[in-house]
Formats: C-alpha cells, structure tokens, sequence
C-alpha cells in the first residue's frame, strides 16, 4: 500500500504528444508527455533506415583483417 503523501500524482492515462499529435497514452507521473521520437516516426521501426558508408568503413575493416577481394581468408601467417 502506498504511503499519504510520499508518492506523486498517477495519471493511468496521461497522453504522449509528438509533433502536436497525440500518438499514444500511457500510465506516468505527469498527465502530458512531449516527445521528438517515437516508435511511429523512427526510421528503425518504420523501416526506412538507411545505413550510409561515407567513410569506407567497410573496406577498411576488411583491408585490416586481411578480408579484402583476392586475399586469403583467416588462419595464421606460415614462418
């Protein structure tokens, strides 16, 4: 049980706004919640993130790790 006057306010159904928008209501402290992003608009959950390579990270890595076109792959060096 909870105790008098420790505890804040609940609010079951306080509304999460984003972009002016009510997208969802959930149980919080506080009645109103303004977000930026939201499941709804995030391109990992929307499915439209892009990776973008700009820097050749790729084909660093794999020149790094002796994995680049035309070289062995893995095991050790032969002395």
């Amino acid at each position: 049980m909870a105790k008098p006057d420790i505890h804040p306010k609940w609010y079951p159904e306080a509304k999460v706004y984003c972009n002016g928008q009510v997208v969802m209501t959930v149980g919080s402290a506080k009645p109103e919640l303004h977000v930026d992003v939201w499941s709804g608009n995030h391109p990992f959950y929307t499915g439209t993130q892009k990776i973008i390579d700009t820097e050749g990270r790729v084909e660093r890595f794999l020149r790094k790790y002796g994995m680049a076109e035309g070289q062995p792959t893995g095991g050790r060096k032969k002395k």
